[in-house]
């Protein structure tokens, strides 16, 4: 394995000295660990989820059957968002500290699949799903010269709800193209309601308005990460942007993306975006009003959206690996992937999907996913979510800044980070 160069994020590139040698201590085999065996013998292992959105059914489920598989005792913590990457950074390397197995962002994953502190799983990826695994950008936001490390955990598409009644009552057609998205949107705010609710840092969401006019957070060229806000296309779709957040959101234009669906339940807004997880967090009194459609593209169809989800991986430092692999399987089983697509969340074997249902909220899923993005693959991303660049940027953008200006100063700092 390649160790590469990571920036903006030194204390884990201090991890990568104990994490792994310059060879790469990730081909550890799960099966053949010194000092591993199949026998639970009170045996303990941890597993890190982050977050809430690992319902609770799932996490029950997933306790009592590794109990009953290995005699062992799985204990899983949950870990805010905002503490992964800073836990991990201190822990990950450790053998007396590390979880055993963590759940970890999509565009985290580079970072600390680069560094050699995931244990490849490339021999057992026919245990845990083989080429139904998925979503593929997932399996490459996971994957190092041509090894797995982290494979996909769950998956969630992005996509729009709306009040059919508010709809109705403003004569507005659901629209069919991004430029009607954004007519009805301001056509549909008032003085006491947002046409579609968007803070001001909510670049997750925000983003979409890029892709779909063809623009780009960064790409390679010659070998080199290269931002790419400030170009043509980039350009337009953040002036779209920002006049939505001027014209038809009366969110806090330095807000944080977090629930949504509480100025919806609220009767604050007749639209959000977010994962299709959220069609759970909203009020039941209001179920029989509300609508969901993929964000439309500028010519129709589904726009490119930011994919939403997590991977999940084995620490390479773990003394447990044969049973933290016995967790994977557990987690790839028909058992659990129902259980995760019965509870809205994307399963990572592709022949559950369609047990996400087949109402209009599983159709503007699917919709959705299929012209799902992730960020740049690079090692340094993590750096870019703890320093905040991208909440910064899309916040000044909301404040009326200067588009260009701000998209060309956004670019030189994408540069640093991710080089």
């Amino acid at each position: 394995m390649k160790i590469r160069k990571i920036a903006a994020l030194g204390a884990v590139a201090a991890l990568a000295l104990t994490a792994c040698s310059s060879e790469g201590s990730t081909t550890t085999d799960p099966t053949t660990t010194p000092g591993a065996s199949s026998s639970g013998d009170d045996r303990e292992i941890t597993m890190w989820l982050a977050g809430e959105d690992t319902p609770e059914e799932l996490r029950t489920w997933l306790t009592d059957e590794f109990a009953e598989k290995t005699g062992a005792t799985l204990t899983i913590e949950t870990v805010d968002w905002g503490e992964l990457l800073p836990r991990l950074q201190t822990s990950i390397g450790n053998p007396e500290q590390t979880p055993d197995v963590v759940e970890i962002g999509n565009t985290q994953s580079p970072t600390f699949t680069t560094i050699g502190a995931f244990t490849d799983l490339t021999p057992h990826l026919a245990d845990l799903g083989g080429d139904k695994i998925g979503p593929e950008g997932f399996v490459e936001a996971g994957s190092v010269d041509g090894s797995v490390y982290a494979v996909p955990y769950y998956w969630g598409s992005r996509y729009v709800f709306y009040r059919t009644d508010i709809f109705e009552e403003a004569g507005v057609e659901v629209p069919t193209t991004l430029d009607e998205f954004n007519a009805a949107a301001k056509e549909l705010t008032t003085d006491e309601q947002s046409g579609f609710w968007l803070p001001g840092q909510d670049w997750r969401n925000g983003i979409s308005w890029v892709f779909a006019h063809g623009g780009e957070i960064a790409v390679q060229e010659d070998g080199k990460w290269v931002g790419k806000l400030s170009s043509p296309e980039s350009i337009e779709g953040l002036t779209e942007l920002q006049d939505l957040y001027q014209n038809a959101s009366d969110a806090p234009k330095d807000g944080e993306d977090a629930e949504p669906w509480t100025a919806f339940n609220n009767g604050d807004a007749a639209m959000f975006m977010a994962p299709n997880w959220a069609r759970w967090s909203i009020a039941e009194d209001l179920a029989e009003n509300v609508g969901a459609m993929a964000l439309p593209g500028t010519d129709g169809g589904a726009a490119p959206v930011f994919a939403g989800g997590s991977n999940i991986a084995i620490s390479a430092a773990s003394p447990d690996q044969d049973l933290a692999l016995e967790a994977l399987k557990l987690i790839a089983s028909e058992e659990y992937q129902t259980l995760l697509a019965t509870n809205g969340l994307g399963p990572s074997n592709s022949d559950y999907n369609e047990l996400l249902g087949d109402d209009q909220f599983a159709e503007a899923g699917r919709q959705a996913a299929a012209n799902a993005k992730l960020t740049p693959a690079s090692a340094g991303w993590a750096g870019v979510e703890t320093s905040r660049i991208m909440e910064e940027f899309f916040a000044k953008i909301a404040q009326g800044g200067d588009i260009a200006t701000e998209a060309a100063a956004v670019d030189a700092a994408l540069n640093d980070a991710l080089n």
